[in-house]
C-alpha cells in the first residue's frame, strides 16, 4: 500500500489503512516513548495515546513534510503530557549528585550501541532524561522546551547540563566509558585519551 493510498484510507477511517500506518511506524514511534518511559509498559501505553491522537488528527497533516515527522511530534508531544499529566516532570536530583565531572558534548561516543545509550539514559530521573531527550535528540530549543514543560528556559538549560553529567556519572559506573584523569575528556575502554 502506497503512503498516499494508506493515508487517504486512513482519513475515510479505513481499519486496513490504520493498520498498516500503525505496523510501518509503530516500531520507531516505540523507540521515541521508550526513551520517555521508565519501562516498556509505560512506552507502550504512550504509544497507543500517541496513535489514537493521530488517528483523530490526521485530518489535520497537509502534506507538508514528511507523514513520519508529523507523527513524530504528535507521539513527543503525547509523551510530554502523560508525564505532566503524571506529574512525573516535577520529579528532581539534587545537584549534587551531578556534580564533579568537566562535561564535553563529544563525551558520548558515537560507537556506542543505541540499546546501551537508551538503557542509561533511563535510569536519569524523569525531569533530566525529558529534557536531554527534547533537547539532545529530538532537536527542540531551550525555549521551546521550556514552553512545552511549562518551565524556564534557563531551568531547561541548566537541567540538561546536569543530565549530561549524570548520565556521563552513570556510563563511567558500568565501565561503558573510562573517568579521565584530568576530567577534561572521556575515553572509551582500550582507547588512548587525546591530549
Amino acid at each position: 500500500m502506497t503512503e498516499e493510498i494508506m493515508l487517504n484510507g486512513c482519513l475515510e477511517n479505513n481499519a486496513a489503512a490504520q493498520e498498516t500506518l500503525y505496523m510501518r511506524l509503530s516500531p520507531k514511534m516505540l523507540g521515541v516513548c521508550y526513551r520517555f518511559a521508565k519501562n516498556r509498559e509505560d512506552a507502550e501505553d504512550m504509544l497507543q495515546e500517541g496513535f489514537i491522537k493521530v488517528f483523530a488528527q490526521i485530518h489535520q497533516y497537509r502534506n507538508e513534510g514528511a507523514l513520519e515527522g508529523w507523527i513524530r511530534r504528535i507521539v513527543v508531544h503525547t509523551c510530554i503530557n502523560i508525564l505532566k499529566k503524571n506529574k512525573k516532570f516535577s520529579d528532581s536530583v539534587d545537584i549534587n549528585c551531578a556534580s564533579g565531572i568537566g562535561i564535553r558534548e563529544e563525551t558520548i561516543p558515537s560507537i556506542m550501541q543505541a540499546k546501551q545509550v537508551v538503557e542509561c539514559i533511563r535510569l536519569l530521573p524523569v525531569g533530566y532524561r525529558t529534557v536531554l531527550n527534547l533537547y539532545a535528540v529530538e532537536g527542540y530549543s531551550h525555549k521551546e522546551i521550556g514552553n512545552m514543560l511549562d518551565i524556564e528556559e534557563s531551568t531547561s538549560r541548566s537541567q540538561y547540563t546536569r543530565a549530561k553529567a549524570m548520565l556521563e556519572d552513570i556510563l563511567i559506573k558500568k565501565n561503558i566509558l573510562l573517568k579521565p584523569r584530568n576530567k577534561t575528556a572521556v575515553v572509551l575502554p582500550g582507547a588512548v585519551a587525546s591530549k
